[in-house]
């Protein structure tokens, strides 16, 4: 579930009421105090006996401590967003310290000076609260019982910037020392980044970003320093939001530069707010902020069962003799359909593995565990075998990709028969098979074989595409693991993706370790942004590739599967929860 969540435990009462109140700054010493400035959430602002001189200085609002069942040793402090003109997030506020006290993190609330400042930048006064802030937190950990090394950020918009600014430059001294407590340590050790605003060179003004955070040469602004204690980010970002996602994308990019573990989840269709708590969550667990991880579980022990599945038929994707580019060596590719015993949709999933363009089964953990989760949704998946090992005397994908194109045909050309929909066709591929789904989204219009027969003037675009850790994406990478890890700017898309007309959505999943980049995944994401084409994305922080075979509860590994059935609902390919068809 993507939707920002409350949960309430019968076995464990929480009281997350903020009462104990700590002014940042020593009477008289706040630098650069200005007379317009305010520190106070707007809920305090707008209400009818509000006096602006009784809240001049900035603060801290210290929650209650958890409760000692679920005490984790760790530190969240919430930051608002609202332009560095008012601190306005009262609502997300409110859900972060219940969700966080829940999890047995010390929650405080950072309440900084604004609105901006004048004959300063925009963020200066705020980043002299926040870093004083963290050297109070840090100071109190023992106080309060928490480590001073587990103290992190949860943010949005303006206190997100503000928050980049805490994880990426704690070794730049934003004001200058004023007592002892200025000698202990401002980093942070984790951050979970929502809608991060004025990140890149179009906006860093404070503005809109008026170039849509793409354009050649818009970069990431230059405030943010990414020192050596830069800390572990999980970067969250709507497709349409108006401060450009790109900028989370560029976090994620130059943080990947420094081998700092991180994730990039980006929304398709969604504005300017947070998402994904859950993830961010996750995020947090799989890094170890949380403990120690539970014991991994291999995902086919997890799906292990056809009893969602009714019926079951497989036939050839290639009449008899008529195999293009027909070689000796290669296997003979086909389909199998598995049609759901509930039926709640009419579109079609088609699914088909990675194995390096030498191998590939519809059997494996890559494929056989999505079918099964997609049948208990109501969902009729199609799996396919394509043709392996790689061709002689072509590139690699070429035949498998001539397989694709014609199993679509055949999937849409018996839609119908099967009370299915046409017109409601995707396909799924993990690493080659990814490289392959990118073919089957980009290139439909592309002809990959001569026609053979009728059903060939049958058209072979899809609706959507799912890559899981796509391999072979980027110049870095087009035969092998990425040489640069897909980071530097001379690492383009491949030429072999033709970006044409019927270019579909795509969701796509990979791991932030994997030696086939997930720099693969966020390029084509940002192709596709730049073309109109709103997708999905998700990175997983220290996960490798075939990040699902074996992985532990309460991770993005272990709930990847949730992320397709978001996808297909947020597209309208499955009904939404508790929805009849």
């Amino acid at each position: 579930m993507r939707k920002i969540l409350l949960f309430a435990s019968a076995a464990i009462a929480l009281s997350v009421s903020a009462g104990d109140r700590e002014s940042i700054w020593p009477k008289g010493k706040m630098p650069d105090p200005q007379a317009h400035q305010i520190a106070a959430m707007t809920d305090v602002v707008n209400s009818p006996d509000f006096d602006a001189d009784k809240y001049r200085e900035p603060f801290l609002d210290w929650y209650d401590k958890p409760a000692k069942e679920v005490d984790n040793n760790c530190c969240m402090i919430l930051i608002s967003g609202g332009g560095y003109n008012s601190t306005c997030d009262t609502h997300y506020i409110k859900v972060w310290s219940e969700r966080f006290s829940q999890l047995g993190f010390q929650c405080v609330n950072l309440v900084y000076r604004t609105p901006r400042p004048e004959g300063l930048p925009i963020y200066q006064t705020a980043w002299k609260d926040a870093q004083r802030a963290v050297r109070m937190v840090r100071s109190e950990a023992k106080k309060r019982g928490f480590d001073p090394e587990k103290i992190g950020t949860i943010s949005m918009s303006a206190g997100s910037h503000l928050a980049v600014m805490l994880a990426s430059s704690s070794q730049t001294r934003a004001y200058a020392p004023i007592d002892k407590l200025d000698s202990v340590a401002c980093h942070i050790n984790y951050a979970i980044v929502n809608s991060a605003a004025y990140v890149t060179t179009d906006s860093e003004t404070g503005t809109e970003s008026w170039l849509d955070g793409y354009a050649p040469d818009v970069r990431l602004s230059q405030c943010f320093k990414f020192d050596e204690k830069t800390c572990p980010m999980s970067l969250h970002h709507g497709g349409t939001d108006v401060y450009s996602p790109n900028g989370s994308t560029q976090i994620y990019r130059q943080l990947r530069r420094m081998r700092v573990p991180a994730e990039l989840h980006l929304y398709a269709n969604q504005g300017h707010q947070a998402l994904g708590l859950e993830r961010g969550i996750e995020f947090l667990r799989q890094i170890g902020v949380m403990g120690e991880l539970e014991p991994e579980v291999a995902i086919l022990d997890r799906y292990a069962s056809d009893e969602s599945r009714k019926d079951y038929m497989r036939q050839d994707v290639w009449p008899e003799g008529k195999i293009p580019n027909f070689q000796e060596h290669q296997s003979i590719p086909y389909i199998e359909w598995h049609f759901p015993k509930n039926k709640r949709t009419d579109a079609i999933q088609i699914i088909y593995s990675g194995g390096c363009y030498e191998d590939n089964s519809p059997e494996s953990f890559e494929v056989m565990p999505a079918r099964r989760y997609l049948n208990d949704l109501g969902m009729t998946v199609v799996t396919m075998h394509y043709r392996v090992p790689r061709p002689k005397g072509l590139q690699k994908h070429v035949t498998a990709w001539e397989d694709l194109q014609r199993a679509i045909r055949v999937v849409r050309n018996q839609a119908e028969s099967f009370g299915l929909n046409p017109n409601q066709i995707g396909i799924m591929g993990s690493s080659a098979g990814g490289h392959l789904t990118l073919m089957g989204v980009t290139s439909s219009m592309h002809r990959s074989y001569n026609p053979i027969d009728g059903l060939d003037n049958i058209p072979c675009n899809v609706q959507w595409g799912i890559g899981i850790y796509p391999a072979y994406i980027l110049t870095d990478g087009m035969e092998q693991n990425n040489t640069t890890g897909g980071n530097d700017d001379s690492a383009i898309l491949a030429p072999e993706f033709s970006f044409d007309l019927c270019t579909a959505p795509m969701l796509f999943i990979h791991g932030d370790a994997d030696g086939w980049a997930p720099m693969n995944s966020v390029k084509t994401w940002e192709k596709m942004r730049a073309m109109g084409i709103q997708s999905e994305l998700h990175t997983l922080a220290l996960r490798d590739h075939c990040f699902q075979r074996n992985a532990s509860p309460g991770t993005g590994s272990y709930t990847w599967l949730e992320r397709i059935s978001d996808f297909l609902r947020d597209q309208g390919h499955l009904p939404k929860e508790n929805s009849a068809m």
